[in-house]
Protein backbone atom coordinates (compact mmCIF):
# COMPACT_ATOMS: atom_id res chain seq x y z
CA UNK A 1 0.00 0.00 0.00
CA UNK A 2 1.46 3.48 -1.31
CA UNK A 3 0.70 6.86 0.83
CA UNK A 4 -0.41 8.96 -1.78
CA UNK A 5 -0.95 12.88 -1.62
CA UNK A 6 -2.79 15.08 -4.60
CA UNK A 7 -2.11 18.87 -4.58
CA UNK A 8 -4.32 20.77 -6.49
CA UNK A 9 -5.97 23.71 -6.51
CA UNK A 10 -9.22 22.31 -8.77
CA UNK A 11 -11.43 20.10 -7.23
CA UNK A 12 -12.07 18.27 -10.74
CA UNK A 13 -8.67 17.31 -10.85
CA UNK A 14 -7.85 16.17 -8.20
CA UNK A 15 -11.18 13.70 -7.90
CA UNK A 16 -10.07 12.61 -11.31
CA UNK A 17 -6.64 11.42 -9.77
CA UNK A 18 -8.06 9.85 -7.09
CA UNK A 19 -10.51 7.89 -8.74
CA UNK A 20 -7.86 6.89 -11.69
CA UNK A 21 -5.25 5.76 -9.04
CA UNK A 22 -8.08 4.09 -6.78
CA UNK A 23 -8.80 2.30 -9.41
CA UNK A 24 -4.87 1.33 -10.41
CA UNK A 25 -4.42 -0.44 -7.23
CA UNK A 26 -3.79 2.53 -4.93
CA UNK A 27 -5.67 2.38 -1.89
CA UNK A 28 -4.58 4.99 0.39
CA UNK A 29 -5.61 8.13 -1.15
CA UNK A 30 -5.03 11.99 0.45
CA UNK A 31 -5.76 15.10 -1.94
CA UNK A 32 -5.28 19.00 -0.36
CA UNK A 33 -6.21 22.08 -2.57
CA UNK A 34 -3.31 25.21 -1.20
CA UNK A 35 -0.22 25.02 -0.05
CA UNK A 36 -0.83 25.30 3.68
CA UNK A 37 -3.70 22.29 3.38
CA UNK A 38 -0.37 20.32 1.41
CA UNK A 39 1.97 21.26 4.41
CA UNK A 40 -0.46 19.87 7.26
CA UNK A 41 -1.15 16.71 5.06
CA UNK A 42 2.30 15.92 4.57
CA UNK A 43 3.17 16.17 8.46
CA UNK A 44 0.07 14.21 9.35
CA UNK A 45 -0.34 11.38 6.35
CA UNK A 46 3.63 11.24 5.88
CA UNK A 47 3.26 10.13 1.82
CA UNK A 48 5.53 7.82 0.20
CA UNK A 49 4.10 9.65 -3.33
CA UNK A 50 3.26 13.22 -4.02
CA UNK A 51 1.64 14.76 -7.07
CA UNK A 52 1.79 18.67 -6.95
CA UNK A 53 0.55 21.26 -9.46
CA UNK A 54 2.74 24.31 -9.46
CA UNK A 55 -0.09 26.75 -9.71
CA UNK A 56 -1.49 26.96 -6.21
CA UNK A 57 -3.64 29.84 -4.77
CA UNK A 58 -0.87 30.75 -1.73
CA UNK A 59 1.96 29.87 -3.38
CA UNK A 60 3.70 27.65 -6.00
CA UNK A 61 4.05 23.80 -5.79
CA UNK A 62 8.15 24.13 -6.78
CA UNK A 63 7.92 24.92 -2.30
CA UNK A 64 6.33 21.71 -1.56
CA UNK A 65 9.18 19.96 -3.77
CA UNK A 66 11.57 21.58 -2.06
CA UNK A 67 10.12 21.38 1.57
CA UNK A 68 9.67 17.72 1.05
CA UNK A 69 13.49 17.16 -0.75
CA UNK A 70 15.01 19.05 2.80
CA UNK A 71 13.38 16.03 4.47
CA UNK A 72 13.73 13.11 2.36
CA UNK A 73 15.13 12.17 -0.95
CA UNK A 74 12.73 8.94 -1.15
CA UNK A 75 9.63 10.46 -1.19
CA UNK A 76 8.43 9.75 -5.27
CA UNK A 77 7.26 13.21 -6.14
CA UNK A 78 5.65 14.54 -9.77
CA UNK A 79 5.28 18.37 -10.39
CA UNK A 80 1.67 18.38 -12.81
CA UNK A 81 1.07 21.30 -14.72
CA UNK A 82 -0.24 23.17 -17.96
CA UNK A 83 3.19 25.25 -17.61
CA UNK A 84 5.28 25.88 -20.19
CA UNK A 85 7.25 22.60 -20.50
CA UNK A 86 10.19 24.32 -21.91
CA UNK A 87 10.71 27.03 -18.81
CA UNK A 88 10.00 24.53 -16.39
CA UNK A 89 11.31 21.28 -16.36
CA UNK A 90 14.80 22.13 -15.63
CA UNK A 91 13.10 24.35 -12.71
CA UNK A 92 10.90 21.25 -11.24
CA UNK A 93 14.44 18.60 -11.70
CA UNK A 94 16.58 21.32 -9.95
CA UNK A 95 14.02 21.59 -7.16
CA UNK A 96 14.32 17.84 -6.82
CA UNK A 97 10.85 16.62 -8.36
CA UNK A 98 11.36 13.26 -9.57
CA UNK A 99 9.05 14.38 -13.25
CA UNK A 100 7.60 16.78 -14.83
CA UNK A 101 4.71 15.70 -16.36
CA UNK A 102 2.04 18.16 -18.66
CA UNK A 103 -1.86 18.12 -17.71
CA UNK A 104 -2.80 16.89 -21.36
CA UNK A 105 -0.84 13.13 -20.94
CA UNK A 106 -2.97 10.62 -20.26
CA UNK A 107 -3.75 9.08 -17.07
CA UNK A 108 -2.01 6.34 -17.39
CA UNK A 109 1.27 8.46 -18.59
CA UNK A 110 0.86 10.00 -14.98
CA UNK A 111 0.22 6.49 -12.97
CA UNK A 112 3.33 5.49 -14.98
CA UNK A 113 5.62 8.33 -13.95
CA UNK A 114 4.62 7.96 -9.96
CA UNK A 115 5.60 4.25 -10.23
CA UNK A 116 8.31 4.57 -11.79
CA UNK A 117 9.64 7.56 -9.13
CA UNK A 118 8.04 5.12 -6.55
CA UNK A 119 10.72 2.10 -7.86
CA UNK A 120 13.71 4.57 -8.55
CA UNK A 121 14.61 6.97 -6.49
CA UNK A 122 16.52 9.61 -7.58
CA UNK A 123 15.29 9.24 -11.34
CA UNK A 124 13.71 12.05 -13.00
CA UNK A 125 11.62 11.58 -16.26
CA UNK A 126 9.45 13.97 -18.52
CA UNK A 127 7.36 13.03 -21.03
CA UNK A 128 7.42 17.02 -22.53
CA UNK A 129 11.37 16.59 -22.90
CA UNK A 130 10.13 13.49 -25.12
CA UNK A 131 7.61 15.52 -27.33
CA UNK A 132 9.73 17.88 -28.50
CA UNK A 133 12.41 15.60 -29.89
CA UNK A 134 10.63 13.12 -32.60
CA UNK A 135 13.72 10.70 -32.75
CA UNK A 136 13.98 10.18 -28.79
CA UNK A 137 10.12 9.41 -28.04
CA UNK A 138 10.22 7.11 -25.89
CA UNK A 139 7.67 5.69 -24.07
CA UNK A 140 7.38 5.40 -20.02
CA UNK A 141 7.56 1.92 -20.28
CA UNK A 142 10.72 2.69 -22.31
CA UNK A 143 12.24 4.51 -20.41
CA UNK A 144 11.69 2.01 -17.21
CA UNK A 145 13.27 -0.73 -19.78
CA UNK A 146 16.27 1.68 -20.40
CA UNK A 147 16.91 2.36 -16.43
CA UNK A 148 16.82 -1.21 -15.68
CA UNK A 149 19.32 -1.30 -18.66
CA UNK A 150 21.66 1.35 -17.11
CA UNK A 151 21.42 -0.70 -13.84
CA UNK A 152 22.77 -3.46 -15.71
CA UNK A 153 19.66 -5.64 -15.54
CA UNK A 154 18.76 -8.80 -17.77
CA UNK A 155 16.01 -9.16 -19.57
CA UNK A 156 14.62 -11.95 -17.30
CA UNK A 157 15.44 -9.28 -14.06
CA UNK A 158 13.37 -6.71 -16.05
CA UNK A 159 10.43 -9.13 -16.87
CA UNK A 160 10.37 -9.78 -13.27
CA UNK A 161 10.76 -6.22 -12.22
CA UNK A 162 7.91 -4.75 -14.01
CA UNK A 163 6.22 -7.80 -14.12
CA UNK A 164 6.06 -7.95 -18.38
CA UNK A 165 6.51 -10.79 -20.67
CA UNK A 166 10.26 -11.68 -21.49
CA UNK A 167 8.62 -11.53 -24.97
CA UNK A 168 7.26 -8.09 -24.25
CA UNK A 169 11.03 -7.01 -22.91
CA UNK A 170 12.37 -8.33 -25.97
CA UNK A 171 9.77 -5.85 -27.50
CA UNK A 172 10.86 -2.74 -25.97
CA UNK A 173 14.49 -3.26 -26.24
CA UNK A 174 14.16 -3.34 -29.97
CA UNK A 175 11.83 -0.27 -30.16
CA UNK A 176 14.72 1.66 -27.90
CA UNK A 177 17.81 0.30 -30.21
CA UNK A 178 15.45 1.87 -32.86
CA UNK A 179 14.81 5.06 -31.53
CA UNK A 180 17.76 5.94 -29.97
CA UNK A 181 19.62 4.36 -33.49
CA UNK A 182 22.09 1.84 -31.64
CA UNK A 183 22.95 -1.64 -31.32
CA UNK A 184 23.63 -2.72 -27.69
CA UNK A 185 22.48 -2.59 -24.55
CA UNK A 186 24.73 -0.18 -23.04
CA UNK A 187 24.82 2.05 -25.94
CA UNK A 188 20.58 2.54 -25.49
CA UNK A 189 21.96 3.73 -21.52
CA UNK A 190 24.45 5.96 -22.46
CA UNK A 191 22.21 7.77 -25.45
CA UNK A 192 19.13 7.60 -23.03
CA UNK A 193 21.67 9.09 -20.38
CA UNK A 194 23.40 12.06 -22.72
CA UNK A 195 19.60 12.62 -23.47
CA UNK A 196 18.09 13.56 -20.03
CA UNK A 197 16.32 10.57 -19.35
CA UNK A 198 18.66 9.04 -16.79
CA UNK A 199 20.15 11.03 -14.00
Amino acid sequence: MTRLLVIDDHAVVRQGLVQAFTENGFTSIESAGTLSQARAKIAAFNPEAIIVDLNLPDGSGLEIVQWVRKHSTDVAIIVLSLNDPAQFIKIARNSGANAYVSKSQSMQAIIASVRFALSNPGSFTSASIIDQSVEFDLTPREIEVVYLLAEGASNLEISSKLYISLSTVKTHISSLMRKLDCSNRTAAAKIARDKGFLM
